[in-house]
């Protein structure tokens, strides 16, 4: 049984110590002590994943793919090393593009594990990647913020602390994730090692290593040893890593060397093409699948070269564009039908799969932002989604991490993990008794099974309002965001740090301070 599952009851309980007192400190005292967060466990999907294609249609785009990587081929830039493995490993190697005979690469792919545990400094926090299971990660990349206040700005350190506490703090959010926010205000080759150690220190959920380059994987790596002990990093993994393939058939040396860091040391990576419809893979889905499915089998294959059975997830992140001005057009019907394709033959694979999330080219958290995240929340959790990063905070394209956006995210996440659990057919479930003790022309309101139930029966909405107008509008006239707004300067100041080894986090911080201490800052 997966270490999450017995987390169902743990709570998150609001305490802190005492601070400098600002307005308002009655109320804080008093949401400190209330708060209460139930941490949900990892999604164990009752309901069967959608297939868009038959078994012909399947077998068609397959064989496309096979068709591309023995007649095109993939790039692998800038890394010797990795030519000279295609090459002792049987493929066609000139110059840099490598063609692999059919079959080759799914050979290969066949000693990477079906599914496999990421573990957490917390037992109870650990996270089952694969299968039916559906493991909730946050936004990641943005350079952008669009803040408590409204304002839209470059992200700094501080953005990063606090959405790592939202994420610790949200219920459905079974992941800390990896960059959150991108921090500007620290320097480019230092920064990972702050993130990393705000995952470790702020939260105690599972947490993403730093792919920007290799020695950044390696640090990632290093840090995670301390943290869990070398001899059980290399038998387990601790860490999740996104390699993007540089769509269109290329693997550039950055993400190849980070790959080579993570597979190595046995910890887990993402391979995942990074595709706008029609700017880097045709206009269309079964062409768009073809391509797709030839880049993450290179990568994959590659990973299994590097070491036999370290750990994968499939990845797709692919949209569509307008064809009018050129913009990533996300929530798409085309996008969604590129998901659920990919995810069929990540089961076919027999591989965990990672696409979905809340994705929007809205501008603000509003009705564009709800329906086009909706767009591609839903066709994730029906077409079978192992790992769905961006899952909440993503706004204007991936290029801002909203806190209000995240926490109406974070809230249909909770109602999404309900919806996944299936139809409870328990006698409690089946309601016959209540049926029996109301009869005809009465109500349920006070029966014995409602009464039993009402906390639970149903997903309450933590930001939407469903009390009447009048109610409505003399409580404010507050619209969803700025309920959102209130929500995540409620968490943040609840937030208490989890527990961490002081000598674990003194060795981390000396780590930490002789790398920086070993460079100049750099910030480009």
């Amino acid at each position: 049984m997966n270490a999450s599952d017995t987390n169902n009851e743990e709570k998150t309980t609001a305490t802190r110590g005492k601070r400098r007192a600002r307005g308002g400190a009655a109320s804080r005292r008093e949401s400190r002590g209330t708060l209460s967060l139930v941490s949900l466990p990892v999604i164990k999907r009752a309901l069967p994943p959608v297939d868009l294609l038959d078994d012909e249609g399947a077998d068609l785009i397959q064989n496309n793919a096979d068709i591309l990587l023995e007649e095109v081929g993939i790039e692998f830039r800038e890394d010797p090393e990795a030519l000279e493995m295609w090459k002792e490993a049987g493929a066609d190697v000139k110059g840099e593009r490598v063609r692999f005979p059919k079959g080759l690469c799914r050979e290969l792919m066949k000693t990477a594990p079906s599914s496999f545990t990421q573990h957490a400094r917390n037992p109870a926090r650990s996270v089952e990647i694969g299968g039916r299971n559906t493991v909730f990660a946050p936004v990641y990349g943005p350079p952008f913020v669009r803040d408590l206040e409204g304002e839209r700005r470059y992200a700094t350190m501080e953005d990063f602390r606090n959405f790592v506490k939202l994420a610790y703090m949200a219920p459905a959010m079974h992941h800390s994730g990896g960059t959150v926010c991108e921090p500007v205000d620290v320097a480019v080759n230092k920064r990972h090692l702050d993130m990393v150690y705000t995952h470790i220190r702020y939260s105690d959920k599972p947490f993403m290593g730093s792919v920007t380059a290799p020695e950044r994987a390696e640090d990632s790596v290093a840090m995670a040893r301390i943290l869990f002990g070398e001899e059980f990093v290399d038998q387990n993994c601790v860490l999740v890593s996104l390699i993007n393939v540089n769509s269109p058939m290329v693997f550039d040396g950055t993400m190849l060397g980070a790959l080579k860091v993570y597979a190595r040391a046995n910890q887990a990576t993402i391979l995942s093409p990074f595709i706008v419809g029609g700017a880097m893979s045709p206009v269309t889905v079964a062409g768009t699948l073809a391509q797709v499915l030839a880049e993450v089998q290179a990568g994959i294959a590659f990973a299994q070269l590097c070491r036999s059975g370290s750990p994968i997830i499939l990845g797709t992140f692919a949209t569509t564009m307008s064809m009018q001005s050129g913009a990533p057009a996300f929530g798409s019907p085309e996008s969604a039908q590129v998901l659920m394709g990919a995810a069929q033959f990540a089961r076919r694979f027999n591989l965990p799969y990672r696409s979905g999330g809340s994705l929007t080219g809205a501008k603000l958290p509003d009705s564009q932002a709800a329906y086009e995240s909706a767009n591609t929340l839903w066709p994730a959790m029906m077409g079978g989604v192992n790992f769905m990063l961006h899952s909440a905070g993503w706004l204007e394209g991936g290029l801002v991490s909203s806190y209000e956006k995240f926490i109406m995210d974070v809230d249909q996440l909770e109602a999404a993990q309900k919806f996944a659990a299936g139809i409870d057919l328990s006698e409690n479930g089946q309601g016959m008794a209540a049926i029996r003790e109301v009869g005809p022309g009465n109500h349920y309101l006070g029966c014995e099974h409602t009464l039993a139930n009402f906390e639970t029966a149903f997903f309450t909405t933590r930001v939407g309002d469903n009390n009447s107008y009048e109610q409505w509008q003399s409580e404010g006239e507050k619209r969803n965001e700025q309920r959102a707004n209130a929500v995540a300067r409620q968490w943040l100041d609840a937030y208490v740090q989890p527990d961490l080894d002081p000598a674990i986090d003194e060795a981390l911080l000396e780590f930490i301070a002789k790398k920086k201490d070993s460079m100049p800052d750099a910030f480009a």
